[in-house]
C-alpha cells in the first residue's frame, strides 16, 4: 500500500521533501538523455571527415529508433528487478551509475577510435535507464497517500525538472559538438575539432554524476520510500511464506483498473509514434531545410530540441496549479489523454504547411517553434498524467512492473517512429506534405475513438480519476 506522507509539505509547492530530490535526480538524468539525444542522429548521418559516423539517413533513423526503444523497452525487466530484490532506491543508485559508464564509453570512441564503444556505450545508457526511469517514477507515486489530491499536480511538477534538464542539455552538449566557437577552442589546444561531438557525449555523462551524487546526499528523506515490497526481497522473518508466482493474484476490481493500464497503453503508443518524430525527422526537418540564424546570428540545428523543454517548463506549473485548484472537478486521466492526442494532430498539421513552404528553400524557425508549441501542450497534458495513473491503479506490490510496462508503450512507439523517420528526405518536400498530413489525421481520429470509450474506461477505473 501506497506509504503517506501527507503532513509533509516541505517540498517544493508544498509537496513532499522526497520529491525535491527525485526532481533533481531525474533532472539530471534527463540531461544526460536529452543532450545525447539532440546530437544522436546529427552525429550518425555527420561524414566521417567531420567526426561522424557517415551513415545513410535510413541507417541512422532505424539506429536511432532501436536506441530508444531499448531504452523504454528495458523499463520492464528493471521494473520487475526493482520489485523483486532491489528496491527502487537501490535500482535508481545502479540505473545511474550505468547510464554516465555508458555516456563516458562513447565519450572514449574519439579517443581510441573503436567505432563498436559506440554501441557498447548505447547499450549501457539502454540497461540504466530500465532500471532507472521505472523505479524513480514510482518512488514518487509513493510519497503520496491514496486520496491525496497532490499526486497529479506533484507529478506535473517532477515533469518539469524532466524538461528543465532536457532544455538545458541540448544548448550545451550541441554546443560542444557542432558550434564552431568551440572547435576554434579545441584547435587553440592542439585538440582535432572533429572530436567536437564526444564532448557532448562527456557533458551528458557528468550530467548523470551530479543527479546521482545529490540523490546519495539525500538519502534521509526517503525512511520507507524505495524499499523492496516482494516478500523474497526483504529481510522478514522465515515465518512469512515467500510466493512462488511472479504475480500475486488479484482482485476483480484490480484486474480492471489493471486493464484501463492496457487500453491507455495503445494510445499511449500512437501517442509515442508521432511524437517521438521530435528527434528524428523534425530534427532532419530542422538540420536540413530550416534557417537556423536569428537577425544573422546562427546556431546549431540541435538547439531547436530545447524549445520542446522549455515550452513544458512554462506549461507545467500552469496545468499544476489548474489541477491543484479543481480538484476534483479536473477532467479525468482518459479526457487528459484524448486531448492531447488532438493537440499532437494539431502540431503536425502545422508541420505539413511549413512542408510546403519548404518547396521555396529554407523555412522559418517559426515554423517548428509552432509545432513543437501544440506538441508540448499535448504532452504535458499525457505524460504526468500517465505516469500518475499507473501509481494509481496498479497493485501497490506490481508499482515497478507496471511502470516498466507503462514505458513499453514508449519502447514500441519509438521503433515505429524510427523506422517512419527512414523515410525522411529532405529533396522531396511534396512527399513530407503527405508524411505529416498521414501522422496529423491519425492522432486526430485517434483523440476521437479515446473520446467515445472515456465514459466506459472512467467505469472500469471505479472511481479512481
Amino acid at each position: 500500500m501506497t506509504r503517506s506522507t501527507t503532513s509533509d509539505t516541505h517540498g517544493i509547492g508544498g509537496h513532499p521533501r522526497g520529491l525535491t530530490t527525485l526532481f533533481f535526480t531525474e533532472l539530471w538524468e534527463r540531461f544526460s538523455y536529452y543532450g545525447m539525444r539532440a546530437i544522436l542522429i546529427l552525429y550518425i548521418v555527420a561524414p566521417t571527415e567531420d567526426g561522424g559516423l557517415g551513415l545513410s539517413t535510413k541507417s541512422a533513423a532505424a539506429i536511432y529508433g532501436t536506441y530508444t526503444m531499448w531504452v523504454y523497452l528495458l523499463a520492464l525487466p528493471g521494473g520487475f528487478i526493482a520489485d523483486r530484490w532491489l528496491g527502487a532506491r537501490r535500482a535508481v543508485v545502479l540505473g545511474g551509475s550505468i547510464i554516465a559508464a555508458g555516456h563516458f564509453v562513447i565519450a572514449l570512441v574519439a579517443v581510441l577510435t573503436r567505432t563498436e564503444l559506440f554501441f557498447a556505450g548505447l547499450a549501457l545508457i539502454t540497461i540504466g535507464t530500465g532500471l532507472l526511469k521505472p523505479s524513480i517514477s514510482a518512488m514518487v507515486g509513493e510519497l503520496y497517500g491514496e486520496s491525496d489530491e497532490r499526486r497529479d499536480a506533484g507529478f506535473s511538477l517532477f515533469f518539469m525538472g524532466i524538461n528543465i534538464g532536457a532544455a538545458c542539455a541540448p544548448i550545451l552538449c550541441g554546443f560542444l559538438a557542432q558550434h564552431p566557437a568551440f572547435k576554434s577552442v579545441l584547435v587553440g589546444a592542439g585538440l582535432n575539432p572533429t572530436h567536437s561531438w564526444h564532448w557532448g557525449f562527456g557533458a551528458a555523462g557528468i550530467g548523470m554524476v551530479v543527479g546521482l551524487a545529490q540523490f546519495l546526499a539525500a538519502q534521509d528523506r526517503f525512511r520507507n520510500v524505495g524499499e523492496c515490497k516482494h516478500p523474497e526481497g526483504t529481510h522478514s522473518t522465515p515465518a512469512v511464506a515467500a510466493p512462488t508466482s511472479i504475480v500475486q493474484p488479484l482482485s476483480r476490481e484490480q484486474w480492471r483498473r489493471v486493464g484501463v493500464i492496457m487500453i491507455l497503453f495503445v494510445f499511449t503508443v500512437m501517442f509515442g509514434i508521432v511524437s517521438e518524430q521530435a528527434g528524428s525527422s523534425m530534427n532532419l526537418f530542422a538540420d536540413r531545410l530550416t534557417r537556423t540564424s536569428i537577425f544573422g546570428w546562427e546556431f546549431p540545428s540541435s538547439w531547436f530540441q530545447s524549445v520542446i523543454p522549455i515550452y513544458v517548463i512554462i506549461l507545467s506549473p500552469l496545468l499544476s496549479r489548474l489541477w491543484m485548484r479543481l480538484g476534483e472537478r479536473q477532467p479525468s486521466s482518459p479526457a487528459k489523454f484524448a486531448i492531447s492526442l488532438l493537440f499532437v494532430g494539431l502540431a503536425f498539421s502545422v508541420m505539413v504547411a511549413a512542408s510546403v513552404a519548404a518547396q521555396h528553400g529554407e523555412v522559418s524557425p517559426l515554423w517548428l517553434l509552432a509545432a513543437f508549441f501544440f506538441q508540448e501542450i499535448g504532452a504535458v497534458l499525457l505524460n504526468p498524467t500517465g505516469l500518475s495513473v499507473v501509481t494509481k491503479l496498479a497493485p501497490a506490490h506490481l508499482v515497478g512492473i507496471m511502470m516498466g510496462v507503462w514505458f513499453l508503450a514508449s519502447a514500441v512507439a519509438s521503433r515505429i517512429a524510427g523506422h517512419l523517420a527512414g523515410f525522411f528526405d529532405e529533396n522531396n518536400t511534396d512527399f513530407l506534405v503527405q508524411y505529416f498530413g498521414v501522422l496529423s489525421g491519425v492522432m486526430v481520429l485517434t483523440a476521437l475513438v479515446l473520446a467515445l470509450l472515456t465514459p466506459m474506461i472512467r467505469r472500469m477505473m471505479g472511481g479512481v480519476r
